[in-house]
């Protein structure tokens, strides 16, 4: 009988689509699932306290799922080689295998302990269970990496598709007896000690359940008519399925093949369903973990160098009136609110409150994307410094500076009926459709209608955005002045 095999789980808790669960179980002995918690070997990004959040209830459901095949999940603290190190003496396995990550603090990391644990005598061999496709297989004509989505985008379609991996019917645990002791979930003290997950809890269902739950959900009510309606925050017309797919509870290759399987389902000609607008929002995760891999300095240092220059404010009580969703902004307010209370925030408004931030108060992007590490269920490294540049203008593909979202024809455009405004600004909830997406010009009866006070009940705007829009664009000018 072969020796047990480690496989090593990180962001991939699920059982389908798992190359390094796959290998272990085709090497034909026992199957040692481990989670090691090692957040200080994730360098200057450890998980922040919403991530945490969804990892404890994650790692949870991912235990009972592994116990039902007949495996038990091993829970460790790092450092990682030596933990490692421990099972496979602890057990007599072999073997260790683990699907990539792509950070380059993980990267680097990896690759030493694939030295430490091959000179130990194991073997050790990672797999792509992230990804449709690897970031250094898409290059250029140049062989160089691309920084252009759309000339990206159609080199991956043109790929081969691969088929994801179906689930093992049963896992080969270790015999009774010789199951070393793991960790109880608690003891990596995951769940915040302040009860302030009570939204996070109402909003969410971690697990590889609550991944296929949002997909089947998504493919019922929303894929047909997604173009539509993805950029209305009032309605749930997106899949929300970016925190399931940070976590690996769900793989890419699922999410495209069922797809593909509803669409041939509805007589949909492949040339039309992959083109659909949904599945390019697939290819810009593929094409953020691209950046990612290829310009490792960029969660720190903005892609386009002069914007290294930009003279960027540190105003402290901006910053957290950004943060508290007390900017005077509705749609501002109810994104930055949505965050607080539900670890998420609808794209179209994530792009409207970090324009606010890094060109209407010019706090850098660098703060923006801290707070949201720290405060998204879905906090991914790859995403976060891509959509944080792409709006500061520094990055690859970035929006032109010069195009800084008004708050206000957003919210009106978008949210017409104030629908997602009066669920997150409940004190404007009064007030008539016209001036909820501006109260700062409401008449004062329309005001004492609503009961508002402008200043007491809800601020008056923090800046002029159009004050405000003229000062960022003469600060890009010297920025380029000064090149």
């Amino acid at each position: 009988m072969n020796s047990p095999a480690i496989v090593w789980f990180r962001h991939d808790l699920r059982l389908a689509d798992h190359p390094a669960l796959a290998a272990a179980v085709k090497r034909g002995g026992a199957v040692v699932p481990v989670f090691i918690w090692a957040p200080e070997e994730e360098g200057a990004w450890p998980p922040g306290e919403a991530s945490r959040w969804w990892l404890h209830q994650s790692l949870a459901r991912f235990g009972e799922q592994l116990r039902k095949q007949g495996a038990e999940l091993m829970l460790r603290r790092g450092p990682s080689a030596p933990a490692l190190l421990n099972v496979a003496r602890e057990t007599g396995a072999r073997a260790v295998y683990w699907n990539r990550r792509y950070e380059p603090v993980a990267i680097a990391r990896d690759s030493r302990l694939k030295d430490e644990l091959r000179a130990a005598g194991l073997e050790v061999e990672s797999f792509n269970g992230a990804l449709l496709h690897e970031p250094w297989e898409i290059k250029k004509k140049s062989s160089g990496p691309f920084q252009v989505f759309t000339p990206f985008w159609r080199t991956c379609l043109a790929q081969p598709e691969a088929a994801p991996l179906p689930a093992p019917a049963a896992l080969q645990g270790l015999k009774r007896g010789r199951q070393p002791v793991s960790l109880p979930l608690s003891e990596l003290e995951l769940e915040p000690k302040l009860d302030w997950a009570t939204g996070l809890q109402a909003a969410w269902r971690p697990g590889s359940e609550g991944a296929w739950g949002e997909l089947t959900r998504f493919l019922r009510e929303n894929v047909l008519e997604y173009d539509a309606i993805r950029n209305l925050p009032g309605r749930v017309g997106t899949s929300r399925l970016s925190p399931h797919l940070h976590f690996g509870e769900i793989s890419p290759r699922e999410v495209w093949q069922s797809v593909r399987r509803f669409a041939e389902g509805q007589g949909i000609p492949a040339e039309k369903w992959r083109g659909w607008q949904f599945l390019t929002e697939l290819g810009w995760r593929e094409f953020a973990h691209h950046l990612l891999y290829h310009f490792p300095r960029t969660p720190e240092e903005p892609l386009r160098a002069e914007f290294a220059r930009f003279p960027w404010r540190g105003n402290e009580d901006w910053r957290q009136a950004w943060q508290r969703g007390r900017t005077g902004y509705p749609l501002v307010d109810a994104g930055m609110r949505e965050l607080w209370g539900t670890g998420w925030m609808h794209n179209r408004v994530r792009m409207v409150v970090a324009s606010f931030l890094v060109k209407n108060l010019l706090i850098s992007w660098r703060e923006g994307a801290r707070w949201f590490w720290d405060t998204l269920v879905d906090a991914d490294l790859a995403s976060n410094t891509l959509g944080w540049q792409w709006t500061a203008g520094c990055g690859a593909d970035a929006a032109p500076y010069f195009r800084i979202f008004n708050p206000v024809s957003q919210s009106e455009k978008f949210d017409a009926a104030g629908d997602y405004l009066r669920r997150w600004v409940p004190e404007l909830a009064r007030l008539d459709d016209v001036w909820i997406h501006r109260p700062w010009e409401a008449p004062p009866d329309a005001l004492e209608r609503a009961g508002i006070a402008l200043g007491r009940d809800y601020p008056a705007p923090i800046v002029s955005h159009t004050i405000a829009r003229e000062v960022a664009l003469e600060a890009y000018q010297r920025m380029r002045a000064a090149g």
